[in-house]
């Protein structure tokens, strides 16, 4: 029995063999109240359900289970870039059509200068680095690609939420600024932030501002300008059956104790996050934004898993464009970008060292992940609130590579 043997767990699903589960539960339990304070785990092999399961507690009254809906964080990423990937297919926009022929106030200002970025966690300003000091990016060059691959010299993050409007409410109060009127202050402040390097130029800045941009060309796109939401529900969420999945839960009917909390913000919100989108950029904007803002359970984001592994047509992505997403397209420093996933690095520190070479996925900074292994058949989809306990890395890092390490010998014959 480890410390936390009284940890409360739930299941809808396990056939593991009891010697295989073992040490993956241990795992969990030890996490427990160290790591995050709940957590819900799907594995699917073959399209065949292994384990839906779900340990801690959302409070102290109400234990967590599979049903429990938790903060994707960047994971919602992933329905943004499917999304556009399936206008691409029905040929309403190319991967190398620039931006701004979607969105052209991004190009408004002309050239830009390239400064050193901000920092995400401090909010301070960095430093201009002397090779970029005095030179300029043009925005007009900036592809859709780029966004997908991370490599647009867009800034990976700037305070967004400062410029979109007061503090928002909770979220079981009315905001008096209309969620579109957030939305658009914050677009121009970043179609007017500095670069931080040039477009195109190959290197990965992993970038929040990115799939912001690539979210309300989306939008447009799909014909409600300023309003990601029914795109994605359209393309995505609606053709899987995905009806857990959403933006903005509490505002939708969710009642609060099915929604597992994040962090206490002490430096903006001055509450703790909880039926509200933990990213302050998200939620500055309204909640709806292209690189966060979805809540959902592990088994609905482990289905969407699936529909990639099998080339679902209901996504309507053209199976060529399909593969090509899940393969290299990028890389710097070990990082290897497809197009909107992130792949696997030799040293699988995201996704543990056995896992295939083929694997790909996405995380996110409250401690959520999903990672597809193609050879394997395997998906697997492990939603946490590791940020419950504040922003420094408690241990995730090596809780996600055990985990999955132990989830491929669970599985393996």
């Amino acid at each position: 029995m480890t410390p936390s043997s009284n940890v409360p767990y739930s299941e809808r699903a396990n056939r593991l063999h009891s010697a295989a589960f073992r040490p993956l539960d241990e795992t969990m339990r030890a996490a427990i109240g160290q790591v995050f304070t709940a957590a819900a785990l799907v594995v699917l092999r073959d399209d065949d359900c292994r384990l839906d399961a779900a340990w801690g507690g959302i409070d102290a009254d109400h234990p967590a289970h599979p049903d429990a809906r938790f903060d994707f964080a960047s994971v919602s990423k992933l329905f943004t870039t499917s999304t556009f990937l399936s206008l691409v297919s029905a040929g309403a926009v190319g991967l190398d059509d620039p931006l701004v022929a979607v969105v052209p106030e991004f190009g408004a200002t002309g050239p830009r200068a390239l400064d050193g970025g901000q920092n995400p966690h401090t909010r301070e300003m960095l430093p201009v680095p002397d090779g970029v000091r005095g030179h300029t990016a043009d925005p007009a060059r900036v592809t859709f690609r780029h966004l997908l691959t991370h490599t647009s010299g867009l800034a990976p993050w700037r305070a967004v939420f400062e410029a979109a409007g007061p503090v928002p409410p909770p979220p079981t109060d009315p905001d008096p600024l209309p969620r579109g009127e957030r939305w658009a202050r914050g677009l121009a402040a970043i179609c007017g932030y500095p670069f931080v390097g040039q477009p195109g130029d190959g290197v990965v800045r992993y970038s929040d501002l990115g799939l912001m941009l690539l979210g309300e060309a989306v939008a447009r796109l799909h014909g409600t300008p300023g309003d990601l939401d029914p795109a994605i529900r359209a393309r995505v969420l609606d053709p899987l059956g995905l009806r857990a999945i959403a933006y903005n839960p509490l505002r939708h009917g969710v009642a609060r104790e099915e929604v597992v909390p994040t962090e206490f913000d002490a430096l903006w919100r001055h509450r703790r996050c909880w039926g509200e989108v933990h990213d302050e950029n998200a939620c500055g904007v309204g909640g709806v934004a292209g690189h966060a803002g979805l809540f959902g359970t592990a088994r609905e984001l482990a289905a969407f898993g699936q529909a990639w592994l099998d080339a679902d047509p209901r996504l309507g992505i053209a199976p060529d464009l399909m593969r090509a997403s899940a393969q290299l397209q990028a890389e710097t420093n070990g990082v290897r970008r497809g197009l909107g996933w992130h792949l696997k690095a030799e040293e699988g520190a995201l996704c543990g060292d056995l896992f295939g070479a083929d694997t790909y996925g996405h995380t996110g900074f409250t401690g959520t992940s999903l990672w597809i292994d193609p050879a394997r058949r395997l998906v697997v989809a492990c939603l946490t609130n590791r940020v419950y306990f504040g922003r420094d890395d408690t241990g995730i890092r090596s809780f996600r590579r055990t985990l999955h390490d132990l989830i491929v010998k669970a599985v393996t014959p």
